[in-house]
């Protein structure tokens, strides 16, 4: 749970996101220049502005690419120590999968845990030719071997911190900030 009462340290404001997602946007040109099933599939919830922002930049550097969604929720391995179980979505991948090169996004990495229920989501709906992460913060942490093959940012924070991502269209703003936060476990 996230502390409100504690201050926040703002690593990027809106036109800091922007030179990111530029940047994120140009190393996918630079190593899919002519890729013609190119797909970005964001994981919910802030993977979603994520990606739809990614994608509107990589549209205007004149890239097809097709977007979908994607709910870990079933895949998640920390079900049994939350409190309060998250919403389901639902997945939306409205394209083939098959022979496409997919760019899982969501808008921090850290322990990788949710890139792997992202991945196991994503395999139920074929078999893509393949699978790289894109997230706007590469935060240090890897619980498992996933890496961000593009990234924003990179931080290397304690674990009491946390890193909290908003996007214009879900938030009203674009920004990145840090604040302390105490994880707290289930009751039983």
């Amino acid at each position: 749970m996230i502390e409100s009462s504690a201050p926040q340290r703002q690593l990027l404001d809106a036109s800091g996101v922007d030179r990111c997602l530029d940047e994120i946007a140009q190393a996918i040109q630079m190593r899919w220049p002519n890729e013609s099933q190119l797909a970005l599939v964001g994981v919910y919830r802030r993977g979603v502005p994520f990606s739809e922002a990614l994608a509107a930049k990589l549209r205007a550097r004149g890239l097809t690419v097709e977007l979908g969604r994607i709910d870990i929720t079933q895949y998640r391995d920390d079900l049994k120590t939350m409190t309060v179980l998250p919403k389901l979505e639902g997945s939306d991948i409205p394209f083939d999968l098959e022979d496409a090169v997919v760019i899982l996004c969501d808008e921090v990495i850290y322990t990788a845990r949710t890139s792997r229920a992202a991945l196991e989501e994503l395999l139920d709906f074929g078999r893509p030719r393949c699978v790289q992460i894109a997230a706007l913060v590469d935060r240090s942490g890897r619980e498992l071997p996933l890496n961000a093959d593009y990234a924003g940012i990179r931080v290397d924070l304690p674990a009491h911190e946390r890193v909290s991502v908003r996007f214009m269209d879900a938030d009203g703003r674009d920004e990145v900030f840090i604040k302390a936060w105490e994880k707290k476990s289930a009751s039983p």
